[in-house]
């Protein structure tokens, strides 16, 4: 596993049996990778919910998103259907894009600012709205509803849910704030 963004450029041989080209064109095939994070899955699944993590497959890689302790990148990349400590459930294809190896990796690199480990929340920001916005700018398109519903739903009773997951309007500042007499605002 390679968390983004990547220090140097390396370049990726590997390619996927799905990978498809258009007479010398860039296109390629998306999947959403769905994996289970629990074995109530197989029951939930049938009436429409589950806890699911997913990453995005594209040119023979799959990039998802994941917590950490850190303020850098959340962001990785594997291969295909192998996403360590998840059990793969399915692949759903999603279209196609015409971007390159290259620029899709440049979009990852782009995309990982936003994703940082540190910022990972179960309800408000997990893999699966980092797979959606990725599929957004890659087809146009959001991935299956039931990938994140569980999440959706913890939204709406917010107040149901343990403190330690509840979103809350405004970040928490740390228990001892930095303060400076400098008027430096680099922030």
């Amino acid at each position: 596993m390679r968390l983004f963004p990547l220090s140097s450029s390396s370049s990726l041989s590997s390619s996927s049996d799905k990978e498809q080209s258009n007479e010398g064109s860039n296109c390629a095939m998306l999947y959403l990778n769905v994996y289970d994070l629990s074995p109530v899955n197989n029951y939930l699944y049938w009436v429409g919910l589950g806890i699911f993590h997913s990453g995005i497959e594209v040119h023979g890689m799959e990039y998802g998103f994941g917590a950490h302790e850190y303020s850098s990148s959340g962001v990785f990349e594997v291969e295909p259907k192998s996403c360590p400590g998840f059990i793969f459930r399915r692949s759903i294809s999603l279209g196609s894009t015409n971007m390159s190896r290259s620029e899709v990796r440049s979009l990852m690199e782009h995309i990982s600012a936003k994703y940082h480990g540190d910022t990972y929340h179960l309800i408000a920001k997990n893999c699966n709205h980092f797979t959606d916005e990725v599929c957004l700018r890659l087809t146009g398109k959001p991935i299956p509803g039931w990938v994140n519903r569980l999440a959706r739903v913890g939204s709406f009773c917010n107040c149901l849910l343990p403190e330690s997951i509840q979103i809350t309007a405004v970040r928490h500042l740390p228990d001892h704030p930095a303060y400076s007499d400098d008027d430096d605002d680099d922030d």
